[in-house]
Formats: structure tokens, C-alpha cells, sequence
């Protein structure tokens, strides 16, 4: 990209081919649980309209993986979310993730839940700036002990954001 053109970013449902691209997104930053390539790709198949990717002159830069939770409809569950490094756009991540909870609100979602290691900073102000802009509440606790993982695993706390209406 050369200093004077600077291509736009599109925000767009993710399809199958999107799984390998953003699996090797995933797999170069050692913070994130890498899945297998199959699972974005099935992800991308079974829950493409709850998910994003973001792309650049058609390169994906960066993405969002989230569902409804089947036990709470009203609910918008933030799986993962990443961008490439030196992307070269301010608040990609900020927006990526306004924009699909935003989809998702307009849908009916009441809430926004994601779980976050108490080390991820850039992702809890992310969430705290999303809240703080649509006058939520959000509200964390522990969801998921490290002592249910293997290894070196870290607590997964829940923040839960809400409730929100659509914008008007």
C-alpha cells in the first residue's frame, strides 16, 4: 500500500474459504487458542452471520468469530477475534467488533458476553470502550477456572455487557 492510496476496509459475513487465511492469522499470534483449520472453515459455513472478517484489497486483516447462545438467545457471544499486525488501520479492532455486535444487536441481541485473560488489555478495552459508548453496564466474573484446562492455562473471565438496545 503506498502512502498516498490507502484502500478501504470492508467489513463482511465470512464464507469457507475464509477458514484457511484466518486460521494462519490465528496460528502466528502465540495469545490465541489456535483451532484447527477445519474449524474455521466449518465455523465460517454454520455461523457466518454471526461472524466477521475485515478485509483489505480483498486480503483478510483481520476477523470475529461469535454465536447466539442456544440457552439464551438474547445473548452475543464473542468466540475470538484478531487482526494482523501492522495493518495500518486505526481501531480496526474497536470497529471490527462494534460492527458485528452492532449486526447483532439490531437482531435482537440484548447482551454482548466474551471471556478474556485478565492479561488481554487490548481486548478488555475494547469491551470497556463498547460499553461505555452505549451507556451499559458491564460486569465480569470468572466463568471458567485455568484449573479445567491443561497446562499453563489462564482463568477465563466472562464480561458481560448490558443490556443494549439497537441504536437510535
Amino acid at each position: 500500500m503506498s502512502s498516498d492510496h490507502r484502500s478501504e476496509v470492508i467489513f463482511r459475513v465470512p464464507t469457507p474459504d475464509d477458514g484457511l487465511p484466518v486460521w494462519e492469522m490465528v496460528d502466528k499470534d502465540r495469545r490465541l487458542d489456535t483451532n484447527s483449520p477445519y474449524y474455521y472453515t466449518m465455523w465460517f459455513r454454520d455461523f457466518a452471520q454471526e461472524s466477521l472478517v475485515a478485509t483489505i484489497d480483498e486480503e483478510v486483516v483481520g476477523f470475529l468469530n461469535g454465536y447466539r447462545r442456544p440457552e439464551a438467545p438474547d445473548t452475543y457471544v464473542v468466540w475470538q477475534e484478531a487482526v494482523k499486525p501492522r495493518h495500518g488501520v486505526p481501531d480496526l479492532g474497536v470497529n471490527l467488533f462494534k460492527h458485528a455486535a452492532e449486526q447483532q444487536i439490531a437482531k435482537g441481541a440484548n447482551f454482548v458476553e466474551a471471556t478474556v485473560s485478565a492479561n488481554n488489555k487490548p481486548i478488555i478495552m475494547v469491551l470497556r470502550r463498547f460499553a461505555k459508548a452505549r451507556s451499559a453496564k458491564i460486569e465480569n466474573s470468572v466463568l471458567f477456572p485455568a484449573s479445567y484446562f491443561p497446562e499453563e492455562h489462564h482463568d477465563e473471565i466472562l464480561y458481560r455487557i448490558g443490556p443494549l438496545a439497537p441504536e437510535s
